[in-house]
């Protein structure tokens, strides 16, 4: 108790508790008006527990995401089961035999440390990028993705080009800095190109990016426009040879009848040279536009997909793939959907999910048949009549999906809002995030605009407890699944002292606006953040704005 004590834990008195002796919960009645706050813990500080068996997970009744191991002596969260005005009931999911000794003493205490998007306090790294108002169409950043270590982080812009940063060796002497992201290589990956039998242009811009696990001292990355994907190998090369037999310094073959001695040749140390060379180039495979690409968890394989069929790669050939999903009818005025993302799961490599324009997400068995048109799961929720109207089609479309890292859970991103889904319950998402719910009165004006139409993406924190995605005003909101906070904070130059705390902000739906506050008719659409990465291991974000990379990272004490 004296530790507890020490961080002024109030106690408030005994519980009435019930449960049989291997019921495997016990609940707990006590007055709810003697705390009003969120995010609570409840620990048992009286009566010895007897040796239990080895912790356990029993599902919940409630909900699949109260899931949870515990132990005696672990802090155990609380959720609602029954409340009325002046009780609420909680119940403790878990193995807790025999502990069911009447009038044990139970303490509230606050939710402290749980990584919450509140509980950091973001701040300043980095920015990189020009300051200037007159922004190249090709210099604008279209995709953002860190390699499976966090050590590197590549874009690519509308100009076809592939920028990779990598982190510097932390400052032995500032145990508070984190090391910075500095340039390390950057090569033209796609260039434009013409297609004579469509009359189509070919853009050069860079759809997606996908790391490679590494396994030697080089890097590979998958690279993708609209129709042409490239796998690059990224080497550092430090030494040169030196003492040919048959060629002189500077390239030139020497006639071998001029050579009377042999020489053995050397490597002689040179300044570091980053290569960035194309080993294999996949193409001629998709009609539409390429929207996705996933590297699959066996790491031989990947998949593409594009506005109507997905292709399966072997990353060794590249004059043929397979057609895993085909959605377009054979006449194409009764088409009523596309395909909008598709992502491999992280663990099972025969397993995979695509989204559609229609807010629906299949998951796809590749052991059940080689074409996948016939789903395992259909993830879909019902529509709420009330909130129908002429642009519930367009606002319902999926413009990313992404597994948890554990592969349990899937996100989704639609105009409005994050939805977390179970991947064992079809008919509802787990949990909703309102993104930026002040822009639904906003509607008619960002469709024509076109606004409407923007593609946000969204990313997992390395935990899976924290998700993050962009809005508009340069804004990001992160949401932390855990306290069910959100926060929402702004990437902008004004704060670009390195270490400044960033302020979170808010914005202003109707009536009287606070002060701090900014009214949702001032937001700046021409300002937005689609593309965002969350480090894997650290608490590292990359934001892309327009032009501009910031980096920002929780304040290191």
């Amino acid at each position: 108790m004296n530790s507890l004590e020490s961080n002024k834990v109030q106690t408030y008195g005994a519980a009435a508790v019930s449960g049989g002796k291997n019921s495997g919960c016990l609940t707990i009645t006590f007055s709810w008006n003697r705390f009003m706050s969120s995010g609570l813990h409840l620990v048992f500080v009286s009566g010895q527990a007897p040796s239990l068996p080895p912790p356990r997970t029993v599902k919940s009744a409630l909900d699949d995401r109260m899931m949870r191991r515990f132990q005696s002596s672990e802090l155990c969260p609380i959720y609602p089961e029954v409340e009325d005005s002046n009780t609420k009931r909680y119940q403790i999911f878990g193995w807790l035999s025999c502990w069911t000794k009447q009038n044990t003493w139970f303490q509230i205490l606050p939710n402290l440390g749980a990584g919450g998007g509140n509980d950091i306090q973001w701040c300043f790294s980095q920015v990189k990028g020009a300051v200037d108002d007159d922004v190249a169409e090709a210099d604008i950043i279209s995709t953002v993705e860190f390699n499976h270590s966090g050590e590197l982080l590549a874009t690519g812009d509308k100009g076809g080009r592939v920028v990779i940063f990598q982190q510097e060796q932390e400052n032995k002497t500032q145990s508070h800095s984190r090391g910075e992201y500095n340039v390390y290589s950057t090569f033209q990956s796609h260039e434009p190109e013409f297609d004579y039998l469509k009359s189509l242009e070919i853009e050069e811009k860079i759809n997606k990016i996908r790391w490679l696990p590494q396994k030697n001292a080089a890097q590979f990355l998958l690279s993708t426009n609209d129709k042409t994907i490239k796998l690059w190998k990224i080497s550092e090369r430090d030494k040169r040879p030196e003492g040919y037999n048959l060629k002189e310094e500077d390239g030139r073959y020497r006639d071998p009848t001029t050579v009377t001695t042999l020489r053995v040749p050397v490597f002689r140390p040179m300044d570091l040279m980053v290569e960035a060379s194309p080993r294999r180039i996949f193409a001629n495979a998709h009609t539409y536009h390429i929207n996705s690409i996933s590297i699959n968890s066996d790491y031989e394989t990947y998949l593409s997909a594009d506005d109507l069929r997905i292709n399966l790669w072997h990353l060794e050939i590249t004059d043929r793939s397979f057609n895993i999903v085909d959605i377009k009818p054979a006449n194409m005025e009764e088409l009523t959907e596309v395909i909008t993302a598709a992502e491999f799961h992280p663990n099972s490599c025969n397993t995979f999910v695509y989204s559609s324009s229609k807010g629906t997400i299949r998951l796809c068995d590749m052991r059940a048949s080689a074409l996948c048109d016939r789903h395992s799961k259909l993830f879909e929720e019902p529509e709420d009549p009330s909130n129908r109207s002429f642009f519930s089609e367009i606002i319902s479309s999926i413009s990313d999906v992404k597994f948890s890292h554990s592969g349990r859970y899937m996100m989704t991103r639609d105009y409005l809002s994050v939805k977390i889904w179970d991947l064992n319950m079809e008919n509802r998402p787990v949990e909703t995030y309102q993104v930026h719910e002040y822009l639904r009165s906003k509607l008619c004006s960002l469709y024509e605009n076109d606004c409407i139409f923007d593609k946000f993406e969204c990313c997992w924190n390395g935990s899976d407890s924290i998700v993050m995605t962009g809005s508009y005003n340069n804004f990001f909101r992160m949401f932390d699944r855990n306290t069910k906070r959100d926060i929402t904070l702004e990437a902008s130059r004004e704060n670009n002292k390195p270490r400044t705390v960033l302020k979170p902000r808010k914005v202003c739906a109707s009536g009287k606006r606070k002060k701090d506050e900014i009214s949702v008719d001032s937001l700046d659409f021409n300002k937005k953040i689609l593309h965002t990465a969350w480090h894997p291991k650290e608490n590292i974000i990359a934001v892309a704005t327009t032009n501009n990379l910031y980096i920002f990272q929780d304040k290191m004490n």
